[in-house]
């Protein structure tokens, strides 16, 4: 990296000028987030030392050409995260707080020095802005959680890592690690998404708690029990209470359980009666389906029909089609010109292969469906 003389010089009269620009930056973020308008006055002496702290640093960083925090600017805002949960300032006003500084800082530098600077400039300190709001959420984020644990209440922070991964707000893999370390819950890089329906009859959370392990990130409110599961996920299956309703969608990435989530609760409030059989878990394919049939914006008919008819070879797939159309093994039989015994080995087969049924009426729907989207 080096030393870029404008920049320093840039740097140098905001430094100069840090007490007018972290009191003002106080005066924004108390005016803007009612939770620090009612803090003390050594709090807000805080505010205004972390204030000049980060405006430093980060000048610092953009007249050497970095493009992000080292390890130990990290480390920092991860303490301060814990501390700002230890004295119950709520996250989202913290993280409000350092975006209103970012804000005040740049436009500072824009009303001052934006005819020594050039588009490059301009640009690299951008750049870098965005990266340290990025990097300082995550840290404050594991503070947050590892002080709140440390304040007794490791439920609410688990079921806190839980809400930002389901609104898609925390997708860094190592910061991911981390916080689930801190909590000692573990987060996997292919998650498996359970989602039950706790009304009327769902199960509580111990139920929940006792069915998923201890190691697993677990919320239970606001109408759904939520937890992230290994991608082997049979011992849930196998101990599922056949009373409850729920989802077990497995996902590729982290960053896709925001749209496996939505999926999956609007299947939960939609899906008839007879998709749970025999008190089973809806799967992916299931969830799909009910998107489908009711125009739900993130369905995927083509991922749908490949979860479902993968596998299957012409002569089953043709038997499917065939039973589906007239309703019996002995009508499609004939209808295929093979014999009925025949038809009956490839619907074994079939559910064998995709675990669909085509005498349940569900099942048969959803190769029907499958079938239409294979055609299309």
């Amino acid at each position: 990296m080096s030393v870029d003389p404008t920049r320093v010089a840039v740097r140098d009269e905001v430094v100069a000028r840090l007490d007018e620009i972290a009191a003002r930056v106080t005066a924004e973020i108390v005016a803007e987030i009612p939770a620090y308008a009612a803090l003390a006055p050594p709090q807000l002496a805080e505010v205004d030392a972390i204030a000049r702290w980060g405006t430093t640093r980060v000048l610092d960083l953009w007249a050497e050409g970095a493009a992000g925090l080292t390890a130990s600017d990290v480390h920092r805002f991860r303490g301060i995260g814990a501390a700002r949960a230890l004295d119950g300032r709520p996250l989202p006003g913290i993280l409000r707080a350092y975006r209103l500084a970012a804000t005040q800082v740049v436009d500072h530098i824009e009303a001052t020095a934006a005819d020594r600077l050039t588009v490059a400039d301009a640009i690299a300190l951008s750049r870098l802005w965005m990266a340290v709001v990025d990097t300082l959420t995550d840290a404050l984020h594991e503070g947050y959680a590892a002080g709140t644990q440390r304040a007794g209440d490791r439920d609410g922070a688990i079921e806190g890592l839980l809400d930002d991964l389901l609104a898609g707000r925390q997708v860094a893999r190592t910061n991911l690690e981390d916080r689930g370390r801190a909590l000692r819950v573990a987060i996997p890089p292919r998650p498996t998404l359970l989602v039950v329906a706790l009304a009327p009859d769902g199960p509580s959370r111990t139920d929940l708690a006792a069915l998923v392990g201890d190691d697993a990130p677990l919320r239970h409110r606001d109408g759904h029990g939520v937890a992230l599961l290994d991608t082997d996920a049979a011992r849930v299956s196998a101990r599922w209470d056949a009373s409850w309703r729920g989802a077990l969608v497995p996902n590729d990435r982290v960053t896709d359980l925001p749209r496996t989530f939505r999926l999956a609760t609007h299947a939960l409030e939609h899906a008839p009666s007879r998709a749970y059989g025999a008190g089973r878990l809806l799967d992916e394919a299931d969830v799909l389906l009910v998107a489908l049939l009711t125009g739900h914006p993130d369905t995927d008919h083509a991922r749908f029909a490949r979860l479902v008819l993968d596998g299957l070879d012409d002569h089953l797939l043709a038997s499917i089609e065939a039973h589906v159309a007239t309703g019996s093994a002995d009508a499609a039989a004939a209808r295929l010109g093979v014999h009925p015994q025949t038809l009956r080995h490839r619907l074994r087969r079939t559910r064998e292969l995709s675990g669909r049924d085509p005498r349940r009426t569900w099942d048969r729907l959803v190769l029907e469906v499958a079938l239409l989207g294979r055609s299309a």
